[in-house]
């Protein structure tokens, strides 16, 4: 994806949109000011009618705009060391620094925060080559995390038999990064196995954190035979999920329509002492309902937790806006906007993700340009999911050059370019019947490192079975069943790797 500057929609005609014109609360803004501390230098005029003594020459390094009587004035005690006499020696130790010693690490830090993983572990390399580089265990924390949310697996495993090749003593703490990384990317035996490495080490036993992560995995794979037996191996250890924990079983038991074990999940939380309903579990019930299109239960939930004493917030709004908008109900999805202005909660990027994937599903490219605007204007950054949902909704609407300028408006805002990103794009190929085109984006999706799933194979299925290219459809399901097995050697060779961790 090319970095080329573009303004997205900037001098597209836009009709009024159904969005409330965004105002200040209260006529109030936030007005961030610096400021820098400023010296002070006075010298004596030569006409000035004021004898003053004989000075003393000055060291090398010393300021002369002072003299021995001004700082008397300045400074009453005697014997006291001239703050600033040594000034020219220190500048000097500043500029002769070695400049990795700030520019590395903030490098690293930043490339993290703007999930670059690639640009992330170069710049570590970097990093370890300086002759102050110290292994820490925070740097290996922060980057199996990125890793793991950038859905590279593979590349955390590497990490983390590099950390314990340069002496750097894993904690449970690390553990669970390197489970979560496995988890993300549903690498289910990968992260049991980690699981079991961890219980035969005495000082790195998992906690409620760790079981947490991996029941969420198997909940987003529906497999519950595994969370019973996790469940079971929390009570052997003493360890009590806590409201977290419940959440996760409840959001899965909802997605997967067990509604009966959801609802007996929720009442155990509410006869609980150590995992009580929370907001979290108010917006993880909405959420299940909204998606399933059961609005009149979800409001009917709403207001049960309401009853419960739990208080909403903006994310709440946010799920009930979502929801309201897939149902095509606009007049409500308006209200609970305009509602949320009334209480001072600010539309945040969610927000508009909401109401600009509404008019993706739809098509309405008007509306859709209208609401980016708009969020542009009110200083919301847009995210990954924000250019999914314009990539699609100008495939829907058939504008496919406005596809590729969204694209390099992507590349020029630095947007993280994920399987989701990738997959969007596949999409918009497939609507305007570009097969090559779509190869090219599939090739650079690989390139990146960004590993394929369901969407992407299923997407270029249908685009190839629509054009009638039989060969094509079955290559692609060759190299699907390729990267499985690959999957699974790997998985094989972890297993011997394991037996290298401490112990």
């Amino acid at each position: 994806m090319t970095s080329a500057s573009f303004t997205l929609s900037s001098s597209s005609s836009l009709i009024p949109s159904p969005l409330p014109t965004p105002t200040y609360f209260g006529g109030r803004r936030r007005i961030i000011t610096s400021a820098a501390g400023c010296g002070v230098a006075a010298t004596a005029s030569s006409s000035s009618p004021v004898a003053f003594p004989k000075k003393k020459h000055l060291k090398e390094g010393a300021y002369p705009g002072f003299s021995e009587v001004s700082i008397s004035h300045l400074n009453n005690k005697k014997g006291k060391r001239n703050p600033i006499k040594n000034i020219k020696k220190k500048i000097g130790r500043k500029n002769t620094a070695n400049p990795w010693v700030n520019t590395v690490p903030e490098a690293l830090s930043d490339c993290i925060d703007k999930k670059q993983w690639q640009k992330a572990l170069q710049v570590f390399e970097m990093l370890r080559k300086q002759r102050f580089y110290q292994p820490k265990e925070g740097t290996y924390m922060r980057l199996l995390v990125l890793l793991g949310r950038c859905g590279q697996p593979g590349q955390a495993q590497q990490l983390f038999y590099s950390m314990i090749e340069e002496g750097l003593e894993p904690t449970s703490q690390l553990y669970t990064a390197l489970i979560g990384a496995y988890s993300r990317s549903n690498i289910l035996d990968k992260a049991f196995a980690v699981l079991h490495a961890m219980i035969e080490l005495p000082h790195c036993q998992p906690d409620v954190y760790t079981y947490s992560i991996l029941i969420k995995a198997c909940v987003d794979a529906s497999r519950f035979d595994l969370v019973e037996s996790l469940y079971q191996q929390m009570g052997d250890c003493s360890i009590v999920p806590n409201t977290v924990t419940q959440n996760i079983v409840l959001s899965g038991y909802g997605r997967a329509g067990k509604y009966a074990e959801m609802e007996k999940v929720l009442l155990g939380m509410l006869e609980s002492a150590d995992s009580k309903p929370d907001i979290w579990t108010m917006n993880t019930i909405l959420s299940i309902f909204g998606n399933e299109g059961q609005t009149e239960m979800m409001e009917r939930w709403y207001e049960k937790f309401r009853n419960f004493g739990i208080k909403p917030e903006t994310r709440t709004f946010n799920i009930i806006i979502g929801a309201y908008g897939k149902k095509k109900m606009y007049d409500k999805m308006s209200s609970v906007m305009e509602y949320m202005r009334r209480l001072s909660f600010s539309w945040t990027t969610s927000t508009y993700n909401n109401v600009i994937e509404v008019f993706s599903d739809a098509g309405d490219a008007r509306h859709m340009e209208y609401t980016f605007d708009q969020m542009r204007a009110e200083g919301m950054k847009a995210d990954t999911k924000t250019f999914c949902c314009l990539v699609r909704g100008y495939a829907n609407a058939g504008l496919f050059h406005k596809v590729i300028n969204t694209v390099q408006l992507a590349g020029k805002l630095e947007i993280p370019e994920n399987t989701s990103l990738f997959n969007s794009v596949i999409y918009a190929c497939a609507k305007a019947k570009d097969v090559i085109e779509m190869e090219r984006v599939f090739k650079r999706m690989k390139d990146k490192q960004c590993r394929p799933d369901l969407m992407t194979y299923s997407t270029m299925v249908d685009a190839y079975e629509k054009e009638g290219l039989t060969d094509k459809v079955y290559d692609l399901e060759q190299e699907k069943l390729l990267m499985a097995a690959t999957q699974s050697n790997d998985s094989l060779n972890d297993e011997e790797k394991l037996e290298l961790l401490p112990t």
